[in-house]
């Protein structure tokens, strides 16, 4: 801790938008007003990649509070978002933006890699003795930033998954096929696990799940495949985008011809149907029907539209604007830097706690699926849905003739 310092605060978003993003947005701002340290509360153009660039800030300390409260329930990151990673020559850059407007109070929204970013920013002015108190405000739709329980975004995107699954499944069950779905997460499956949550009874899909942390085989995925088919006479798949093979390598980052990587060097996934391109056309070449044809087969990769959909969940908008509060509460009780981690302290009744983690804690690690949540080869663990359920809000009933 120490004394708080006059000046600006500024507050940028990165990373890939959600939902809530913005709830979180407006949680800081809601948290720094009438604080009287606190001169102007500026918003980043596209993070700091904004300020690298020099564009200007945008001013939210007279912004009203039903203006604020409409662009809270509006999904993306409405300052504009950024993948930016900043070299050496970037810290100058941003460096003197921060001395140019006064900046003494940095909020940083995104995911672990933006984390990271916060951490440059604050050793950057600890080096230079500039008093900055850097706060990293959580959001992540992937679910994987270390020492938190779950992360604002995380929720609304299980929820567009698992209602997405639950129509997708009737839908399968109308014209019986092979359908394959592959869903966001990366490096961590627990936005491909929330599928899980779309079976109200024992035929619903998803019938296989297949999450990164599992090695992912080609002649055991086409043997689960023909187990279900011989059963059901259908199958509806859950893929996630960064299954990997027994090296642990990403296998549609193998596919995707001239991947395009961000600052971060992570392989963008999301924008290409390779992976489930090449599942259906295994399926096409490995099973035939009794006549010699091969199945009806279809993949869709569900895309950004997991991330941005405008019906977010309840619990997940509430405890995004929470975090953002959180920050501008301990930035303002004299915090210098960190992290804020949302805490389960129970599950019936679900409850949360808020808490500071160090920066280096959390800064481009990434948490994965608990042993507990993975059941087999291909599913979800009891655990694992005890444990989404409560984050994605009351989901619709999905009745049969």
């Amino acid at each position: 801790m120490s004394k708080v310092a006059e000046g600006n605060a500024i507050i940028g978003q990165s990373g890939g938008p959600t939902a809530v993003i913005n709830q979180s947005l407006v949680g800081v701002v809601e948290g720094l007003k009438g604080f009287k340290p606190i001169k102007r509360i500026l918003g980043m153009r596209h993070g700091v990649d904004g300020l690298i660039k020099g564009l200007p800030t945008i001013d939210l300390t007279e912004v009203p509070q039903a203006h604020l409260e409409k662009v809270a329930k509006t999904p993306s990151a409405a300052l504009g978002s950024s993948r930016a990673k900043p070299t050496e020559a970037d810290c100058v850059k941003i460096f003197e933006q921060i001395r140019k407007n006064d900046i003494r109070y940095f909020f940083y929204i995104g995911g672990n890699d933006s984390s990271d970013t916060c951490r440059i920013v604050h050793e950057m002015s600890q080096r230079a003795g500039y008093d900055l108190r850097c706060l990293h405000v959580p959001k992540t739709v992937d679910n994987d930033l270390m020492y938190n329980d779950h992360t604002p975004g995380y929720g609304s995107a299980a929820r567009y998954v698992a209602m997405a699954f639950m129509a997708d499944d009737r839908d399968n069950f109308s014209l019986p096929g092979i359908k394959i779905n592959v869903i966001m997460g990366r490096n961590a499956g627990f936005l491909t696990a929330a599928s899980a949550l779309a079976r109200h009874h024992e035929d619903c899909g998803p019938h296989l799940i297949y999450l990164p942390e599992v090695p992912f085989e080609i002649d055991r995925f086409v043997e689960e495949v023909k187990g279900v088919i011989g059963k059901l006479n259908r199958c509806q798949i859950a893929v996630s985008e960064g299954v990997k093979d027994k090296d642990g390598t990403e296998i549609g980052a193998k596919l995707i011809q001239g991947a395009q990587t961000d600052a971060h060097g992570n392989v963008q996934l999301s924008g290409s149907g390779a992976l489930g391109d090449m599942l259906a056309n295994l399926i096409k070449e490995r099973i035939k029907s009794p006549s010699g044809k091969p199945p009806r087969v279809r993949a869709d990769t569900l895309g950004y539209m997991q991330r941005c959909w405008p019906e977010p969940s309840p619990v997940d908008a509430a405890e995004a604007r929470g975090v953002g509060c959180k920050a501008a509460q301990e930035a303002m009780s004299g915090t210098t830097d960190g992290s804020i981690a949302i805490i389960r302290k129970s599950n019936h009744p679900y409850r949360v706690e808020k808490h500071v983690v160090r920066l280096m804690d959390v800064a481009a690690k990434t948490r994965h699926m608990p042993a507990e949540f993975i059941s087999g080869t291909h599913d979800v663990s009891h655990d694992f849905i005890d444990y989404c359920k409560p984050l994605v809000g009351e989901l619709p009933q999905m009745e049969r003739l």
